[in-house]
């Protein structure tokens, strides 16, 4: 990885930065994840959790089921990570908040956002 990306919520209560290449990424369509980001599909990088780090703020978290915890924005509601009870040691970000995003996983995005749009 050249750059750590970086990213955030939408009102920037929250911020954080990734400094390891992703395990993984994929597109999500579970009705759980659904129903969290209202949309029909969200996409996710999946970290290690030491490779994940919060910079500004402190996001809220909650048991979503039996089997994964999902952390968000507080303030604005952002939808920011997902991890599984069972498996401490990973993390799944959503792509969403990413500003700069070049990572090509199979099938999958170059997005580039602009801090306050």
């Amino acid at each position: 990885m050249r750059e750590e990306p970086v990213g955030g919520c939408l009102c920037g209560e929250v911020r954080y930065r990734i400094t390891a290449e992703p395990v993984e990424a994929m597109y999500c369509h579970c009705r759980m994840c659904q129903r969290a980001h209202g949309a029909p599909v969200t996409a996710w990088l999946t970290l290690p959790l030491d490779a994940f780090a919060v910079t500004t703020g402190n996001p809220v978290g909650y048991r979503s089921s039996a089997r994964a915890f999902r952390h968000f924005c507080g303030r604005c509601g952002t939808p920011l990570t997902w991890r599984e009870a069972d498996n401490p040691l990973l993390v799944d970000v959503s792509v969403v908040p990413l500003f700069e995003c070049r990572y090509h996983p199979p099938h999958f995005w170059e997005c580039v956002h602009a801090v306050g749009h």
